[in-house]
């Protein structure tokens, strides 16, 4: 009888010690979160900065130390950021070019997979911009934040810039372009020419997948090298909180203070055209072209779309994706293995449709004046930044550096999107993801038709 009594007790104990170990999991959890350090930094910093800031700071001859150290910090995440600007760039697009695997597969099912990426992708950049035309929430809600203002300092150094946003004339602007993607290509790397090293790897890339074999161990390196430069990529991101008070709190300081508030129209604009993309364009693909209907797609795809919201990473989704295409949409595994993996690389959708609008919004708040061919010409180096863009979460910030330095915008505007980026990462990753499962049904579809007639 003392045995049961004692039992009951300790079964009783343990209900109502029950809520408490599971608290203390779920806080566990939340504070290892990175998403959950990031936002704590951004609203720490600009707390910060309107509680014991002054804004006599940033021209005093002889500022506090606190701010000095905010500067330092600040400019040593800004100087990690640039330092893998152009090795990731580089090496990341010929991955992407190589990981076609074979140069004869380019004329069936290369064809017709890359025709795929472009055409979806240029679909989603046409919603963006229509988007920066149309609706533009932040013209005229927000108070405009002088580049001047944002980047005294005695060491700035203001970015090249390929994007003339005076010129009005289509020839003219892709002369520009054209003189500067065709250069030397050390001379590219050494200034930082992101168009420059851009356009070499893309033929240096297309240049070894046509006469390199893929066993070849020049294909390998690229391999090795392109791993290393993430995990380097990686390590950089955890410093990402860091950085980020800092910025937050300087920009904040020069700003007046009108910071988060100018977020909410670019947020709503890049959730509503990113949902747009993922919840009815791309399903009427899926219907029109793969013969699968928008119910039947979401239910079936559920999981590879749940794992890449909950990652926002389209690597690691991969097996998942594979496993879901093949079991339940019957993609053959050849399709497969060519359409996944090229997908996780080249078809990243959401990041181009949020790299375009991020930047004409950046433009806007810090008072850069772009013409219409500019916007236009924005949007397309967000679609060239977005092909090689590490499958990981937030892998997206050295393309929108890209995109950024074309622009003449400067690098602290990073900062600003940070505070916001993670949770539209869980977004467009899912939206990505979607785009490479309805890419492995569409080739499917048109191989099938292909060989049967």
């Amino acid at each position: 009888m003392r045995a049961i009594i004692q039992e009951s007790g300790d079964r009783e104990d343990n209900l109502s010690s029950f809520p408490v170990i599971v608290g203390h999991h779920v806080l566990q959890k939340i504070t290892k979160n990175l998403t959950f350090w990031v936002a704590m930094a951004g609203v720490l910093g600009y707390l910060s900065a309107l509680t014991f800031g002054d804004s006599a700071w940033p021209d005093a001859s002889a500022p506090p130390a606190f701010y000095e150290l905010i500067l330092l910090l600040k400019t040593s995440f800004l100087a990690l950021l640039k330092m893998l600007v152009a090795p990731i760039i580089f090496f990341s697009l010929i991955g992407g070019l190589l990981s076609i695997g074979d140069a004869a597969r380019l004329k069936t099912l290369g064809s017709i997979t890359i025709g795929y990426y472009v055409c979806t992708t240029a679909i989603a950049i046409c919603i963006g911009l229509t988007a920066v035309f149309f609706v533009h929430p932040w013209v005229g809600t927000v108070e405009q934040i002088s580049v001047d203002v944002v980047t005294r300092s005695p060491g700035y150094v203001q970015p090249a810039q390929f994007i003339d946003q005076s010129s009005g004339s289509v020839i003219r602007v892709v002369q520009g372009l054209l003189s500067t993607a065709f250069t030397n290509p050390f001379r590219a790397l050494a200034d930082l020419n992101i168009l420059g090293i851009a356009t070499n790897a893309f033929i240096l890339g297309l240049g070894l997948l046509l006469a390199v074999p893929k066993d070849s161990p020049l294909v390998t390196g690229i391999q090795h090298i392109n791993d290393m430069l993430h995990k380097v990529l990686s390590w950089v991101v955890l410093t990402t909180p860091i950085g980020l008070y800092a910025i937050i709190f300087d920009v904040t300081l020069k700003s007046g203070g009108t910071l988060l508030n100018s977020l909410l129209g670019f947020v709503a604009v890049v959730v509503g055209g990113t949902l747009l993309h993922g919840l009815i364009i791309l399903p009427l693909i899926a219907k029109f072209f793969g013969g699968v209907g928008p119910v039947i797609f979401f239910k079936k795809a559920l999981k590879p779309l749940m794992v890449a919201f909950a990652t926002s990473s389209s690597s690691a989704t991969l097996p998942v994706s594979m496993q879901t295409a093949e079991e339940e949409f019957g993609v053959s595994q050849t399709v497969a293995s060519f359409v996944f993996p090229l997908g996780a690389t080249m078809n990243m959708d959401g990041t181009a449709l949020y790299e375009g609008i991020a930047a004409v919004f950046l433009a806007y708040l810090f008072g850069i004046d772009l013409s219409t061919t500019a916007m236009v010409t924005i949007f397309f180096m967000a679609m060239v930044s977005s092909i090689g863009a590490p499958g990981m979460p937030s892998g997206s910030m050295a393309g929108m550096q890209m995109v950024l330095l074309g622009a003449g915008i400067p690098l602290e505007a990073i900062g600003i999107l940070l505070v916001v980026e993670r949770p539209l990462d869980t977004i467009r990753t899912a939206v990505n993801v979607e785009g490479d499962m309805i890419g492995a049904i569409v080739t499917q579809a048109r191989l099938g038709k292909n060989q049967n007639s």
